[in-house]
């Protein structure tokens, strides 16, 4: 019985192996079979242009009762009277596999939304007062494929976020903007700044536009973005952008995809440098110590809190314009994507030097 019981304990130690095993070589194939909706995308209609007028239709705005962007770890609180107004846009929460876009009121996705407002547009509630609309987001599937169903169910979102901004603009009145975004919102973002701030007047009063978990190309993209790339870190009314990956890094997932668009340039981003942002010292191709990292947000097991650890992860731009951190660090785990991709924790992996360098750029834009 004993032996019978080592066998077993043998069998199942191998499953384990085999999976961790097939989990690092065909990640990504996996998660094309088993995230990709299979059916054609809905069409949805256009955002009623009076929608992003009542609050319902934000996830943080400053009238918002238990505004998650209001969140931050002990020792910091949000500005009382903040001078700027943020327009954040949160990245994919939706997981469907049946449905390409959000439904606004799917509970599970809100929910994740929030939680990412609380590790990321947290980080800006020293400087603005933060809108970050809701929207029908598409399905982490659509980032997956190639399909045409794909494109249309972004381009569906996007619409959301251009309504959305809209109303911001409205509601900010004439102060100072920040614009910021991850993932899919960073994607909607570097389009936003394509369609509503290159070559228009309010281009003047972006302070700074933070592109973050998004690959920005310099030559085929920037130049139709209306801003520059920060040449440091004391510049304004700029782009920042970076992907972080600990050692040893694989982008291929996104070097695949990336390299076989086109730019708003309408000019190839295969093969071309991509902007990085050093987010510990705001400088562009930097590198930086853990020591000077002012904090980074280690959350807890269900991603309700998070404490703040200083010197813990350097970063230090490399290759083609991606963020490496050196090796694993050992507290975010199970939601690392494939290629050693810390593509989750972009923002709370350097939250307080992300707080500080909004602080900074909003000095400089007032001078």
């Amino acid at each position: 019985m004993a032996r019978k019981f080592l066998y077993l304990i043998v069998v199942l130690i191998v499953l384990v192996l085999a999976g961790a095993f097939a989990y690092r070589f065909y990640a990504v194939q996996l998660m094309r079979q088993f995230m990709v909706p299979g059916g054609e995308v809905a069409a949805l209609p256009p955002p009623d242009r009076a929608a992003y007028a009542r609050g319902d239709m934000w996830i943080a705005r400053p009238d918002k009762p238990g505004n998650p962007a209001l969140w931050t770890p002990a020792g910091y609180q949000p500005a009382a009277k903040p001078a700027a107004a943020v327009f954040f846009v949160h990245p994919t929460s939706f997981l469907d596999t049946q449905t390409w876009n959000a439904p606004l009121d799917n509970q599970d996705a809100n929910n994740r939304a929030a939680l990412f407002l609380r590790g990321q547009a947290s980080a800006f509630n020293s400087v603005g007062e933060i809108w970050a609309p809701r929207y029908r987001q598409a399905t982490f599937g659509a980032f997956l494929t190639s399909k045409a169903s794909a494109g249309k169910a972004l381009d569906f979102a996007y619409r959301d976020v251009l309504a959305a901004f809209d109303q911001f603009v409205i509601e900010a009145g004439d102060r100072p903007i920040l614009l910021a975004g991850h993932s899919q919102g960073a994607l909607h973002l570097s389009r936003l700044l394509v369609d509503r701030v290159a070559g228009k007047p309010i281009a003047k009063r972006i302070v700074a536009a933070y592109v973050v978990g998004w690959p920005v190309s310099v030559s085929a993209d920037l130049p139709k973005m209306g801003l520059p790339a920060c040449a440091g870190a004391d510049a304004a009314g700029c782009i920042l952008s970076w992907q972080s990956f600990s050692e040893p890094a694989d982008p291929a997932l996104i070097v695949d995809t990336f390299d076989a668009t086109t730019g708003f340039t309408g000019q190839p981003r295969a093969g071309t440098p991509m902007v990085c942002t050093n987010p510990i010292t705001g400088k562009p191709d930097d590198s930086a110590p853990a020591e000077a990292n002012l904090g980074t947000l280690i959350p807890d097991t269900n991603f309700q809190s998070a404490q703040l650890v200083i010197g813990r992860v350097p970063a230090r731009c490399e290759g083609r314009g991606f963020l490496t951190i050196g090796a694993s660090p050992p507290d975010f785990g199970q939601y690392v994507l494939p290629g050693n991709n810390y593509h989750v924790f972009d923002y709370s992996l350097f939250w307080a030097n992300v707080r500080r360098d909004a602080e900074r750029r909003l000095a400089a834009y007032k001078k």
